[in-house]
């Protein structure tokens, strides 16, 4: 078996208000909601997990819902700045027409690398952008009575990190990573891996004069890529720890063990595994519909349902 990063697993991001954050991606978007838990160092937050049916490594939008009055983040450098969700060709249409519906804030189709993509911001100001990916994507879609599969997001296309100077990071995706630098326009370098077909991108682009950004609401939080299982993930923590970062222990995050580390640009990285999935506490057509916890906080569960507020 080999060592690979198999492209994205999941991204996780800051939201404020929790209803709302569960309304616009369940609702709006069309994402399949698979996991209702707690932030494992905070119980009394809530952890939102979006993504296709099954919650396929990367489909898998996750975010910590602070509350209201939160902290408005900023974006700028040592962050992740945009996600790209692939949609089909010729969706665009309708999508500007469903975020004129519910009054999103978005741009008018510009077009990268080839590929047109509508930007948007979701309630928080998180910067997504939905992307007629070049290649094709034969992902199954999950659908919603309003957004069919003809017009939904498959999963993610790429996700943009801004940084002062791309050098360091740059090393980490090609020289441990598997990723190889496949197109370059102007001061956005898009770097790809082939292990995997689609959630396979990642743009670095390049700002000097750039400030740091405020991790708070409306930032994404940090990057998760994905691997196959426990031995190849230790794998990596030994690469990276020879390397001179410091990384974590396994975490289990019971959906998915993991590593975390802040590459050299300032962006905090996690690497996950596959197993053991969503299903591991929850038959497939229930997931998303239970409060979920983890052992260690099971005990405390009358008090963390009463504090946390009802969203579905």
């Amino acid at each position: 078996m080999e060592n690979k990063i198999l492209g994205l697993h999941h991204i996780t991001a800051i939201a404020g208000d929790a209803k709302r954050n569960f309304n616009f991606y369940s609702n709006i978007l069309g994402l399949r909601f698979i996991k209702k838990t707690v932030n494992f160092d905070d119980p009394g937050t809530y952890h939102f997990y979006f993504g296709d049916e099954v919650g396929s490594a990367g489909t898998i939008l996750t975010f910590f819902p602070w509350g209201e009055g939160i902290q408005q983040g900023r974006k700028g450098s040592g962050m992740a700045t945009e996600i790209g969700y692939s949609v089909p060709k010729g969706s665009l249409d309708f999508w500007q027409k469903r975020f004129e519906q519910y009054n999103v804030i978005y741009n008018k189709p510009s077009e990268k690398f080839g590929e047109k993509y509508l930007t948007f911001l979701d309630p928080d100001g998180l910067k997504l952008e939905l992307i007629e990916s070049k290649t094709d994507d034969n992902r199954k879609p999950w659908e919603t009575a309003e957004v069919k599969a003809d017009v939904a997001t498959r999963g993610f296309h790429n996700i943009t990190l801004t940084l002062n100077s791309i050098k360091a990071t740059a090393a980490i995706l090609t020289e441990f990573f598997g990723y190889k630098l496949i197109e370059q326009d102007v001061n956005r370098y898009r770097y790809a891996t082939d292990a995997v077909e689609n959630a396979a991108i990642v743009d670095l682009v390049e700002l000097p004069e750039e400030k740091r950004g405020l991790g708070a609401n409306g930032t994404v939080h940090h990057v998760a890529f994905r691997v196959q299982n426990d031995e190849i993930l230790m794998h990596f923590r030994e690469k990276i720890e020879e390397y001179g970062l410091s990384i974590t222990p396994q975490i289990d995050r019971n959906y998915f063990h993991s590593l975390y580390f802040r590459e050299p640009g300032g962006v905090l990285f996690e690497i996950a595994t596959e197993n053991p999935g969503f299903t591991v506490d929850e038959p497939l057509e229930e997931l998303g519909q239970n409060l979920k916890l983890p052992a260690q906080y099971e005990s405390d569960r009358a008090a963390i349902e009463a504090h946390l507020v009802k969203i579905n």
